[in-house]
């Protein structure tokens, strides 16, 4: 199963955090939001389809996440939850860590946004920029 949602920009990303990743149906974002990649998200947890979801709160199940943005792209291997509840209304998280909250998407992931290539980054400090956040459960 395939999911995409797309993304913006901001001024503030910064994706330094080494635990996490963000995408963020809000339009706002402080430079202390180290872990967001991009602001005004099309979907959030809440909003995914269920079938999704299901397949997501499998433990069994293998996340892969693309990130694209221009020429770049950047792949995240996960696993699903069974706990997961996907239902925060502005955020997706995924985590290095198996914590699970309302916003997050995916655990045990293989890499941070301090890993995202600097160059992606410089883009997405741009508003303008737009993304590609794809969410592919096997």
């Amino acid at each position: 199963m395939r999911f995409e949602i797309q993304f913006s920009g901001h001024e503030n990303i910064r994706s330094n955090h080494q635990k996490t990743i963000e995408i963020t149906k809000e339009s706002h974002l402080t430079p202390s939001g180290d872990c967001i990649i991009g602001v005004n998200a099309t979907t959030s947890c809440a909003e995914l389809p269920l079938s999704l979801k299901k397949k997501l709160q499998n433990p069994n199940s293998k996340v892969t996440l693309s990130i694209k943005v221009g020429s770049y792209e950047f792949n995240v291997e996960g696993r699903g939850h069974e706990n997961l509840s996907l239902t925060h209304l502005e955020d997706i998280v995924i985590r290095k860590s198996d914590f699970v909250c309302p916003r997050t998407l995916a655990v045990k992931c293989d890499k941070a946004s301090d890993l995202i290539p600097r160059e992606m980054i410089l883009l997405l400090q741009n508003p303008k920029t737009k993304g590609i956040f794809t969410i592919i459960v096997d």
